[in-house]
C-alpha cells in the first residue's frame, strides 16, 4: 500500500484523532486548577480502572455495571461541571470570531484614564467590563446607577467609607450600569495566595462570564487585568491601553508589532499572567 492509498483510506481516521485530542486537550486546561478539574481525573481514574479490571478478569456483573453507567454519564457530567462548561462556553461566545465586543475606542480611553487616576490615589477598585455576554444577573446584585461614565464618578465611588466603595462597577457601553455588585469568587485552587478577595473576585466573574475585569491595588496601585480565567498584573497605562484594545479586537497586527517595538515607559513594570502557584504576586487585597 503506498502513500496515496494510505492517505485515501484512513484520512478520516487521523481527522478524528487530531479532533478528539484537541477537544482533549481544551476540556483539560479549561478544567485544569479546577474543584471540577480533580472531580474529573477522579472519574475517568475509576471508570479505567474498573473497565480495565472487568475485562481482565472476566467480571461480568462488574462490566455489566461499567456499560449501563456510562449511557449516563453525559448526563452526569453535565451537572458536576455547570460552572465549568458555562465558562468554557462564554469563552467561546466571547472569541473576536464571533464580533463579541461593543466597547467604543472613547469608552476604553475613558477607562484607562480612570484606572490609573485610581491607581495614583491608591483607591482599590474592581471594573467589570460587559462584552459579549450579558451580566444584567451581577447587576443586580448591586445598586443601579445607569449613569455616565467619568473619573470623578469612579473617584467618588471607590473613595473609601463611601456606600458603594465595596464590590464592583459594571461597564455597559459607555454607562456604569451599577455599582457595589458582588462578584463570585473563584474557587481555584492553584492561585497565588497573595491575591486577595478583590483579585478572586475578578477572576471569578470572568470564569462565569466573558467579561473584562479591572483591578486596581488599593495597598500598592497596581492594575491587574482579568480574562477568561486569567489574571494579568502590572500594566502601565500603555501597556494597559495596548492590552485592552486587544481583548476587545480593536487593533490590528501591525498595530501591535509597532508598540512592541517602543521603549517602556520608565519606571513602569512589565505585564505578567498570573495562574498556577508557581507565579509570585505581592498584591494582598481585600474588599
Amino acid at each position: 500500500m503506498n502513500v496515496v492509498e494510505l492517505v485515501h483510506n484512513h484520512w478520516r481516521d487521523a481527522v478524528e484523532i487530531v479532533l478528539l485530542s484537541v477537544a482533549i486537550y481544551y476540556t483539560w486546561r479549561s478544567f485544569r486548577g479546577t474543584p471540577g478539574g480533580n472531580v474529573l481525573i477522579g472519574l475517568v481514574v475509576l471508570f479505567l480502572a474498573l473497565n480495565m479490571l472487568s475485562r481482565a478478569l472476566d467480571l461480568i456483573v462488574i462490566r455489566t455495571i461499567v456499560e449501563s453507567l456510562s449511557n449516563v454519564v453525559i448526563i452526569a457530567l453535565v451537572i458536576l461541571f455547570q460552572p465549568e462548561l458555562r465558562r468554557g462556553l462564554a469563552a467561546l461566545g466571547g472569541h473576536r470570531l464571533f464580533g463579541a465586543s461593543n466597547q467604543s475606542r472613547a469608552t476604553l480611553d475613558l477607562v484607562r484614564e480612570i484606572t490609573f487616576d485610581l491607581a495614583n490615589r491608591q483607591l482599590g477598585a474592581l471594573i467589570a467590563i460587559e462584552r459579549g455576554q450579558n451580566i444584567e444577573a451581577f447587576a443586580e446584585s448591586g445598586v443601579k446607577t445607569d449613569c455616565a461614565l467619568s473619573t470623578e464618578l469612579a473617584v467618588s465611588i471607590f473613595f473609601p467609607k463611601t456606600p458603594l466603595h465595596d464590590g464592583g462597577i459594571i461597564i455597559r457601553n459607555d454607562r456604569i450600569i451599577s455599582a457595589a455588585c458582588i462578584f463570585p469568587i473563584t474557587q481555584r485552587a492553584d492561585l497565588d495566595r497573595a491575591l486577595g478577595l478583590r483579585h478572586r473576585a475578578a477572576l471569578g466573574l470572568t470564569e462565569e462570564s466573558d467579561a473584562i475585569v479591572i483591578v486596581v491595588s488599593e495597598e500598592t496601585g497596581i492594575v491587574s487585568i482579568c480574562h477568561r480565567g486569567l489574571i494579568e498584573r502590572s500594566f502601565d497605562p500603555e501597556s494597559f491601553d495596548h492590552r485592552l484594545a486587544e481583548l476587545f479586537a480593536l487593533k490590528d497586527e501591525s498595530d501591535s508589532k509597532q508598540l512592541a517595538g517602543k521603549t517602556p515607559v520608565p519606571g513602569s513594570r512589565r505585564h505578567s499572567v498570573a495562574g498556577h502557584s508557581s507565579e509570585s504576586g505581592t498584591d494582598r487585597l481585600a474588599f
